[in-house]
């Protein structure tokens, strides 16, 4: 084989690893939607035509885009939808701590779900998206096909960390700063998109959070957020039958993975944990290739 012919294969081969590259770095094609909870509009994004539903929800600081790798994973097999949750970006940002009761927020992901035209859904959910998650799959079964939680363990570990482990406490301070008085006054797009890598993908998300409203952001921890003292909470918890995926990047430090422990004693339904060391709160993020692997394997399963 001459050199001529050998180069013009490591150029063909190169030029189609290219092409594979930017497939995978391009974003998800999605279309834009709005759903009315009680005359709040919440926005959200759609892909793919056929299969189950599967609803995703953001945490802070994030928005819809957050989910644009497993969205590209999933569209071929799943209708998926990501959801901007009030306060953000494109969705409404209504005045008032009571806004933005978790009840609300729940409330929020039921719209969508009637919006596309379903009655239930797989619900994925990040951050504050999980806790929402939780919720949504404790008081609203019926509407709940699967849930998958990230980096947000089950409310009852967070409680139980919160109130007997020292580190926990320390590693929620930034949470009691953020139910400070006047907080928000001191965030600002650039600030809040400071984790996200790539100059790229980092402008996006000072574009939505041009768009966003800080103090709303900040009413998810003044509502919601337990604050000093800590008590562990011993009330029996409200036992869920589908099954759920929990993935934890180990090298979160704002919800520690001590808080993982004995999840399943609260469970009736079957369990998959996935701890991904060298990911840290933001594991889709940061193991995008991984997560999207482990969540279509799992809801491609049998049941």
């Amino acid at each position: 084989m001459s050199l001529t012919t050998i180069y013009r294969r490591v150029a063909a081969f190169a030029a189609l690893s290219f092409a594979a590259f930017a497939a995978q770095a391009e974003d998800a094609v999605v279309t834009h939607h709005y759903a009315d909870n009680d005359g709040v509009k919440i926005h959200y994004v759609t892909a793919g035509e056929a299969g189950p539903l599967v609803v995703m929800i953001h945490g802070f600081p994030d928005f819809w885009y957050s989910w644009n790798d497993q969205i590209k994973a999933l569209q071929s097999t799943h209708r998926v939808v990501a959801i901007d949750q009030r306060g953000y970006n494109r969705s409404d940002k209504p005045k008032g701590l009571e806004n933005y009761a978790i009840p609300r927020l729940v409330s929020d992901v039921a719209a969508v779900i009637r919006d596309v035209g379903e009655t239930k859904a797989v619900i994925v959910g990040h951050d504050w998206g999980g806790m929402v998650a939780w919720t949504f799959a404790m008081t609203k079964p019926e509407m709940t096909d699967r849930l998958a939680v990230l980096n947000l363990p089950h409310p009852k570990g967070l409680n139980r960390e919160l109130a007997n482990n020292p580190a926990q406490q320390r590693n929620s301070q930034y949470a009691r700063a953020f139910q400070l008085p006047g907080a928000h006054k001191l965030l600002s797009a650039e600030r809040l998109a400071g984790w996200v890598k790539g100059e790229a993908k980092r402008a996006k998300y000072i574009e939505a959070m041009k768009r966003s409203d800080f103090e709303a952001m900040l009413n998810y921890y003044k509502r919601n957020y337990p604050k000093p003292p800590y008590e562990e909470d011993a009330s029996g918890p409200v036992r869920l039958k589908m099954p759920v995926l929990l993935i934890h990047g180990l090298d979160d430090q704002a919800l520690l993975h001590g808080a993982l422990n004995r999840t399943w004693e609260w469970l009736d339904g079957d369990l998959t944990l996935v701890t991904i060391p060298g990911a840290g709160h933001f594991v889709h993020h940061d193991k995008p290739a991984l997560v999207s692997r482990t969540l279509k394997m799992w809801l491609l399963r049998d049941r």
